[in-house]
C-alpha cells in the first residue's frame, strides 16, 4: 500500500518511468502529464533504469541509522519501572533522568503504554486470545456468596444489625455452626461462559461436588444446544471437581475436550472470573434484598439482561448477538 501522502501508486510509477525510459518522453514533460515535480519524475526513471518494475513498489522510510536512538539498556530500565512499580513517565523520567516524552515513545513501541496492558499480578503483558466461534470453549466455575439471613445482610443494614438478623434466621432454621455460631450458608454458582460470545449460564447448587458440576455441565450443553451451539471444548481450573475421573469420564461421553488452566495461573481463566465480578456487582450485591430467596428470585432477569441487553465492553454489544441466526434474540 502506498504511503498516505503518495502522488502516484506503484502503478502509476511504472507508467511514468516507462514513457520516460521506453518511448523517450522528456522528465519535465511526463511530470507534468503526472502533476508531480521534475525531480520525482527523474527519480522513478534512474530506478526503472537500475532495477526495473520491482523498483516501483513501496520502500521503508526508516532511516538507515539512527544515532540519538534511546540506548538498550535504558529501554530495558523503563521496562523494568513499569512492570514492576506501574510507574508512569513522568515518574520513570525523573528516576532515570530522561525526558518523559522519551519514556512514552519507549513505552508506546514496546505496548505497555496503558497500564491496563499489564497483568496486575505478574506486572507482564496482558496475552488476550478469543476463540473463532460459539462453542469452541466454554469457561467454568464455581464462585459462592453468603447467603442473605432474613432483614437483610450487613452491606445495607451495617454490621450490628447484620448480626441480629443472622441470628434470627439461624433461629428459624436451626442451622449452627459447631460453636453455635449462626450458619446462614453459602450459595454456591455454577457458572459457565462461552469463550467468543461471553455468553453465560448460571445455577444456584447447595455444593461444589463433582456429580452437580456434571450436572450443570450436562443442563449448560442442552441450554446452549437450544441456541443453536454446539460445545467442543471446556476449560476448568484445577478443582477437586474438575480434576475427577467423573468429571472426566462425563466430558468424554458428551464429546467434549477437557482442558484445565496452568496451577496458580487463573488469568488463563480469566473471562469467566471477570464475569463473576460483574456478577457479584451487577447482581449479588448490587441493591438491598431482604432475604436470600428475594435475591435467587432476582437472578433470572439479570441473567437476561446480561445476556440480551448488557452491552459487552470487549465485544461491542450483548453477548447474544454474537450467537447468529437465533429467533428472538432482541427480545
Amino acid at each position: 500500500m502506498s504511503h498516505a501522502n503518495a502522488a502516484l501508486t506503484p502503478r502509476a510509477r511504472l507508467r511514468l518511468a516507462k514513457l520516460i525510459v521506453e518511448d523517450g518522453w522528456k522528465p519535465a514533460l511526463a511530470a507534468r502529464m503526472f502533476m508531480v515535480s521534475t525531480v520525482t519524475a527523474r527519480k522513478w526513471a534512474a530506478r526503472f533504469r537500475a532495477e526495473g518494475p520491482a523498483g516501483m513498489v513501496d520502500r521503508s522510510s526508516r532511516p538507515h541509522s539512527s544515532p540519538h536512538r534511546t540506548p538498550e539498556h535504558l529501554k530495558r530500565q523503563i521496562v523494568r519501572l513499569r512492570w514492576r512499580r506501574r510507574l508512569g513517565p513522568v515518574q520513570i523520567g525523573g528516576e532515570l533522568g530522561v525526558p518523559s516524552s522519551t519514556v512514552h515513545a519507549v513505552l508506546v513501541r514496546c505496548r505497555i503504554n496503558r497500564l491496563s496492558q499489564i497483568d496486575r499480578v505478574t506486572g507482564e503483558p496482558i496475552r488476550r486470545y478469543e476463540h473463532p466461534h460459539p462453542g469452541s470453549l466454554i469457561h467454568v466455575d464455581v464462585t459462592k456468596f453468603g447467603n442473605i439471613p432474613d432483614g437483610g445482610g450487613w452491606r445495607y443494614v451495617g454490621k450490628q444489625q447484620g448480626d441480629r438478623n443472622r441470628e434470627a434466621t439461624a433461629k428459624r432454621t436451626g442451622e449452627r455452626h459447631a460453636r453455635y455460631a449462626p450458619h446462614v450458608g453459602t450459595a454456591f454458582l455454577h457458572t459457565v461462559v462461552d469463550d467468543h460470545s461471553r455468553v453465560a449460564y448460571i445455577e444456584i447448587c447447595a455444593d461444589e461436588k463433582a456429580i452437580t458440576a456434571i450436572g450443570v455441565l450436562h443442563r449448560a450443553i442442552e441450554w446452549f444446544t437450544e441456541r443453536g451451539v454446539t460445545i467442543e471444548r471446556v476449560l476448568s481450573d484445577n478443582g477437586s471437581a474438575y480434576k475427577s475421573h467423573a468429571w472426566r469420564e462425563a466430558c468424554a461421553a458428551l464429546g467434549v475436550t477437557h482442558k484445565r488452566t496452568r496451577p496458580y495461573r487463573p488469568q488463563t481463566n480469566g473471562k469467566i472470573e471477570r464475569f463473576h465480578r460483574t456478577l457479584a456487582d451487577g447482581w449479588a450485591y448490587a441493591r438491598f434484598y431482604g432475604s436470600e430467596t428475594e435475591r435467587r428470585e432476582a437472578l433470572p432477569a439479570w441473567i437476561h439482561f446480561y445476556n440480551h441487553h448488557r452491552t459487552h465492553s470487549a465485544i461491542g454489544g450483548p453477548p447474544i448477538s454474537r450467537l447468529n441466526n437465533l429467533p428472538g434474540h432482541h427480545i
